[in-house]
């Protein structure tokens, strides 16, 4: 079968192919092969600034040539690269071979030596990866991360006087805010949003074990530290300055971490919404062209907080493995890491469609404010807590004990019932009446701004 979106062995680039297109250019074959490049000819270009005496100086315009090589990559080029490749079994010795190519069309034949010069393959790919993941992050991974949180602000500030019943346990207890519980979602992924920002990408650029030993060799009087963190720097990365042949991935093993963390708080998000739904506190927006079952006319399913649910789950399990195997070599390298590192793109894409479903989840959220109300109306033992505080500020005997007692009967408690017990109390009628106006509507603390201050 020829390769499509109906014979894809992965649903990321088959069933998902289309959702994922953003990701493409960074993570797919093409992608890889494309910053390699990038970095190869930004190497060359720094290498003529320094300048080595043997480089031929070029021309402004020769120079912009060397640039559009990597600004203007298609596929078609990047199928050459994957032809040379065939023929010699290595994928970075290929992109040498392809920028050689070029430099022979501009008459640049005998610099074409300069090409990778004293570098292992490593110096490109761990510059090259941290690079397409900067850029990833830059414009597709962070502001849907962001994009996921301002709409649960958003959710929040709507809702943010709307009274709920709380559970903990799975029982009811103490009345919230239904905009403070989204408020602790955006929050909490807020958090690790800002956590994941913060840290660095980190590029590897040393040698073959990381020591600079043929650059010093070959040019000794250069400082080439110097030169390497200018040159990563210029990259918007940062240099580790003591590795193997490889960087160590602890940074980026973070980085992996702190995805996996957003979506596990978004596992929880998704189950408490789906949760809510199934007690009726929400109403989905119905799409009549839909069907929620093959079999139950009436299903309207939320699909797609359970999809996002399932992709989180598969990106969790794969971001967990690569941040405890990427840290980890034999000795000064050993060509695990490559295996593992080509699969970057796989936890990302499903994170990335499992975001996407919640959001098109949250856009079908309809507040069913009639089933918020009913819940609090029936669960009237929740104002327990607050009789029983008051009584301990009056110190009153035994206050725990008498609410207890009250609410463990087995009796309905309700309104009345509650009213008649404030008035059996011996209390003030100052107190009686400050009792009498505790409601499971009006029992709700300070709200999500007043607990921000």
């Amino acid at each position: 079968m020829n390769l499509s979106q109906l014979s894809a062995l992965s649903p990321l680039d088959g069933r998902y192919r289309n959702k994922l297109s953003p990701l493409a250019p960074y993570f797919s074959e093409y992608g890889w092969i494309h910053y390699r490049l990038k970095v190869e000819i930004a190497y060359y270009l720094a290498l003529l600034e320094v300048p080595l005496p043997h480089m031929q100086a070029l021309s402004s315009d020769q120079k912009k040539a060397l640039e559009n090589i990597a600004q203007h990559f298609t596929e078609t080029d990047a199928a050459r690269v994957k032809e040379i490749e065939k023929g010699i079994n290595h994928d970075v010795k290929a992109v040498e071979y392809f920028i050689a190519e070029q430099f022979a069309t501009l008459g640049l034949e005998s610099e074409t030596v300069f090409i990778h010069f004293a570098l292992t393959s490593q110096d490109i790919n761990n510059t090259a990866v941290p690079l397409l993941l900067k850029d990833a992050m830059d414009t597709v991974l962070v502001p849907a991360m962001q994009n996921v949180i301002d709409t649960l602000q958003d959710l929040s500030h709507a809702w943010q006087e709307r009274p709920m019943l709380a559970r903990t346990h799975g029982q009811a207890a103490s009345p919230t805010r239904l905009g403070k519980e989204f408020k602790v979602f955006a929050t909490r992924l807020q958090d690790q949003l800002d956590s994941l920002k913060s840290l660095p990408h980190r590029a590897k650029f040393g040698g073959a074990t990381g020591n600079f030993n043929a650059h010093a060799l070959a040019y000794p009087e250069v400082d080439w530290v110097g030169f390497s963190n200018h040159f990563i720097q210029r990259l918007g990365l940062e240099r580790t300055a003591f590795t193997t042949q490889i960087e160590p991935y602890d940074f980026l093993a973070a980085q992996l971490d702190a995805f996996k963390r957003f979506n596990t708080i978004l596992i929880d998000l998704n189950r408490d919404i789906w949760h809510y739904i199934s007690i009726h506190y929400f109403k989905q927006k119905i799409n009549l062209g839909e069907v929620g079952s093959s079999t139950m006319p009436h299903k309207v399913n939320p699909i797609d907080f359970e999809n996002s649910e399932g992709n989180l789950g598969v990106a969790n399990a794969l971001f967990e493995f690569m941040s405890t195997k990427l840290p980890i070599s034999r000795m000064q390298r050993d060509l695990t890491d490559s295996t593992v590192m080509r699969n970057l793109g796989v936890p990302l894409g499903h994170s990335f469609l499992a975001w996407q479903s919640t959001l098109k989840g949250l856009a079908k959220l309809e507040l069913n404010a009639s089933a918020l109300e009913q819940d609090l109306e029936d669960n009237w033992p929740v104002v327990a807590e607050a009789i029983q505080t008051i009584l301990r500020r009056e110190k009153y005997p035994n206050a725990y004990e008498k609410l207890k007692e009250l609410t463990r009967t087995g009796d309905t408690i309700n309104q009345e019932a509650i009213a008649r017990f404030i008035e059996g109390l011996a209390v003030t009628e100052e107190v009686k009446a400050e009792l009498q106006k505790i409601t499971p509507q009006t029992y709700l603390g300070l709200n999500a701004d007043q607990l921000g201050q």
